[in-house]
Order: C-alpha cells, then structure tokens, then sequence
C-alpha cells in the first residue's frame, strides 16, 4: 500500500516540480528590478534620517555615532 501511495506522489508531484524549476527563475529576473528600487528607497530613507537627525548629533545628542 505504502509503495502504490508514493507512486501516485511521483506521478502527482513530478510536474509542478518540474514547473517550479521552469518558472523560479523568471520569478528571479522579474524580482530583480524590484530588488534595485528596495535598495534605493532605502538609501533614500537612510538619507533623510540623517539630514533630519543632524541637528540632534551637532548639538551633541548622538553620542551613540562615536
């Protein structure tokens, strides 16, 4: 019983693994430039915090950045 169960596995399961192969790397090109905009949306992020954050560490309230 054990044996004809995986057999129905193998011959449900070989296609949509297969199909995973096929499609995770057109998954992979379209996430890239998703990737680049995430990146630089965080750069940007970064900046503003430290341009709003300035005054704080001139004045001497960033003593954790020494």
């Amino acid at each position: 019983m054990k044996l004809l169960l995986w057999l129905i596995l193998l011959v449900l399961c070989w296609p949509l693994a297969l199909l995973a192969l096929i499609i995770w790397p057109i998954v992979w090109l379209i996430s890239l430039p998703l990737r680049a905009v995430g990146i630089a949306l965080e750069g940007v992020f970064a900046l503003l915090r430290a341009i709003i954050m300035l005054p704080a560490r001139v004045l001497g309230g960033g003593g954790a950045a020494r």
